[in-house]
């Protein structure tokens, strides 16, 4: 496939000014602003045709807000996609100022070895190998590695390790993040020959 690069990303950035007072003091429930983020943002990026994957805040001096997004229909994303979604985001945060004070807004693609972070996540990319993290142990063990099953009955996810299959509750899972193999870069790039996309030459738009 012309232009894929093994770990190509797109980004955008923009650098954000909230209208709260300089210096104020963030919510300490950092999950329940993720949370309010998704709900605000999901909507608008559904219209558009892109599915919302993740969204991130965090940093020192100057927090980024990471925005992580992908076209429905499993074409590439591309930089222009990315400068579309920082718009509209953009824009919905000028409106809702969810967050105190400065910080930067990024919009990316999630890569090939992307990040699993819902239930269709590992449902789409059954039988690939992936890391995995646990907030608690499985087998006596926090990290995994492994190629994936998708979510159980049970809401658990299944994880190959050579001939054994550790069954991990969906709950359990801190992070996961697909490796980047020969059999996964030749997968995704037959699923953007079929959604009929090329993403072409990374590059980043600041």
């Amino acid at each position: 496939m012309v232009g894929l690069r093994p770990t190509f990303l797109f980004v955008s950035r923009v650098f954000k000014v909230g209208r709260s007072p300089q210096g104020a003091r963030p919510r300490k429930d950092r999950l329940t602003d993720i949370r309010l983020i998704e709900r605000l943002v999901r909507p608008s990026l559904e219209g558009m045709g892109f599915r919302l994957v993740r969204v991130t805040f965090g940093g020192g001096h100057r927090p980024v807000l990471q925005i992580m997004a992908e076209p429905l229909d499993g074409s590439a994303m591309t930089i222009d996609h990315c400068t579309g979604v920082s718009r509209a985001v953009s824009a919905l945060l000028d409106v809702e100022d969810p967050i105190p004070g400065n910080y930067e807004l990024e919009v990316t693609s999630p890569g090939i070895d992307r990040p699993l972070v819902s239930r269709d996540d590992f449902r789409r990319f059954a039988g690939h190998e992936a890391k995995i993290e646990l907030t608690r142990p499985t087998d006596g063990r926090k990290r995994l590695r492994g190629r994936i099953l998708p979510v159980d009955a049970e809401d658990r996810v299944g994880v190959r390790e050579d001939a054994a299959t550790l069954l991990v509750p969906f709950e359990d899972i801190l992070k996961a993040k697909l490796i980047l193999t020969d059999e996964l870069i030749a997968a995704t790039s037959a699923m953007y020959e079929a959604a009929g996309s090329d993403p072409g030459e990374p590059e980043e738009q600041r």
